[in-house]
């Protein structure tokens, strides 16, 4: 297949949408982001970035603890906005109409609309540029009872919100499509490796 030189992107789609909470100021504030990704597993550890002008970096910064909460297909609107407004001129518990619950960890607030939250203690901050990696050890989750189907996660109950980045600066929303297959650890090994994928001639 052809393909297009178009330089330094972030083609790593789709990102999970999530939305970080934590105390600035000694209110709740919630700020949406999509580049994050787990780190390890034992302990379980989850990496951040974080644009340094935010201002939830400050209060995370000062508390060393915040929360992941992850918003359904249907949280699309309040999602959005969350990312596109600054705490320090808008309430957005007040603004989008949020219900904040608390667990272990008093500066990281919760949203109950959301069917998974996690909280999270920070472990490292590292410098990257324009942003900065918050690495935090999950240290509890919740999970909406309705989610569940015999004690598992059903991701077709959750309908998790992505973000699919298109060009720099620009992107779209979506929901998870259809099951295509269970990771092989979930399987019996495979006798034989899975077909080659058919690839045309360069230029074809």
């Amino acid at each position: 297949m052809d393909k297009r030189r178009m330089g330094p992107q972030h083609f790593l789609n789709p990102k999970p949408v999530v939305l970080v909470g934590t105390i600035v100021e000694e209110k709740p504030n919630f700020l949406t982001v999509s580049w994050l990704g787990s780190a390890s597993a034992n302990p379980p550890t989850i990496a951040v970035a974080i644009r340094n002008v935010r201002y939830s970096l400050k209060g995370i910064r000062e508390h060393l603890a915040f929360s992941l909460n992850l918003p359904t297909a249907d949280m699309v609107g309040m999602a959005d906005y969350c990312g596109s407004v600054s705490g320090a001129t808008v309430d957005k518990v007040k603004a989008c109409k949020l219900s904040v619950f608390g667990g272990n960890l008093r500066a990281a607030p919760m949203i109950e609309q959301c069917p998974i939250n996690m909280e999270c203690e920070v472990l490292q901050f590292v410098e990257i540029g324009d942003h900065t990696l918050v690495i935090g050890t999950i240290r509890e989750t919740y999970v909406a009872e309705e989610c569940l189907v015999n004690g598992m996660l059903d991701i077709e109950k959750l309908r998790p919100l992505c973000l699919c980045t298109t060009s720099s600066g620009l992107g779209d929303y979506y929901s998870l499509g259809e099951v295509v297959a269970s990771i092989s650890a979930q399987q019996p090994l495979a006798s034989s490796p899975p077909a080659a994928v058919n690839i045309p001639p360069h230029g074809a």
